[in-house]
């Protein structure tokens, strides 16, 4: 979320406004943010940067969310889709090459059957709960606040595997420290074209994340006009494009009215996925 936001924040400096200054509201898995914006002037002054997971699969895990998804946050523009990747660290052989391969490997050692993810209720960690459902795994979840020390963990060999955006895996793929079973898109990340994805290796496991520019909820529609026609051409800038490319993240934009969309579609897969795992944020 910082990388990407200070990188929008420099293309809008001097056009959208004299100042754009990046404000990290981390806690409780992203909804202070979202409450943040909602209490915010609505007059363009204020806009949030969010991935997918606060307004599309909150609303099934947290009984008492403290926004409305649909109704407090104005859409504005996509801003990037990304994967998710499953990796392994130094705490696994590596004979260890696939999913099924770690998954054999957890089953024979199973007090190092474990995954970290950036948080209990997020994508990451929902992917392999519907892994361990759909395979009857027992791998234990490890959450973390953020994925950075998720992946000190890793490296460090104190957690066998991680489930996290594959721009946290980038870095030490090249080196050969982090080994990636599996990507969580439809088709393989341009970023690790040799790993196969989580469907090819024979699990029905197909999601992508994206993140989104909001206005608060009460945005008059020309306050949203004005925000798009600056954020959009930004976002289309190549040394943006290039830049977001090393953290894992393809850079799309869109019109509000795609934006808002996706929250609504991916609610009614999420919804039904939720409760097939059988997750709740007290679970």
């Amino acid at each position: 979320s910082d990388a990407i936001s200070r990188r929008i924040a420099d293309k809008l400096r001097g056009g959208y406004a004299t100042n754009v200054v990046v404000d990290n509201k981390p806690g409780a898995g992203g909804q202070i943010g979202v409450t943040t914006l909602r209490d915010s002037p609505a007059d363009g002054s204020a806009m949030l940067l969010t991935p997918s997971s606060m307004l599309s699969i909150y609303p099934f895990v947290y009984k008492n969310l403290p926004y409305k998804p649909l109704e407090d946050v104005q859409p504005v523009s996509l801003a990037c889709y990304f994967n998710h990747a499953f990796g392994v660290g130094p705490a696994v052989p590596e004979s260890v090459k696939t999913v099924k391969d770690f998954l054999a490997w957890a089953k024979a050692n199973p007090t190092k059957a474990n995954y970290g993810s950036p948080g209990a209720g997020s994508m990451p960690h929902l992917i392999v709960a519907l892994l361990n459902q759909l395979t009857g795994s027992d791998l234990k979840h490890i959450p973390y606040r953020g994925s950075a020390p998720g992946i000190q963990d890793l490296l460090g060999g104190q957690i066998s595997a991680m489930s996290s955006p594959i721009g946290d895996y980038l870095p030490y793929v090249k080196t050969g420290k982090l080994r990636v079973l599996a990507i969580s898109g439809i088709n393989r990340s341009p970023f690790v074209p040799d790993v196969a994805t989580y469907r090819q290796q024979g699990f029905p496991i197909t999601v992508r994340e994206w993140y989104g520019v909001f206005l608060p909820g009460k945005a008059r529609p020309e306050v949203v006009r004005r925000a798009a026609a600056y954020l959009q051409p930004a976002l289309a800038q190549p040394d943006l494009v290039a830049s977001m490319a090393q953290v894992g993240m393809e850079v799309q934009s869109s019109t509000s009215q795609v934006l808002g969309d996706l929250p609504k579609a991916d609610a009614d897969e999420w919804r039904r996925l939720i409760k097939q795992i059988g997750f709740t944020a007290e679970s």
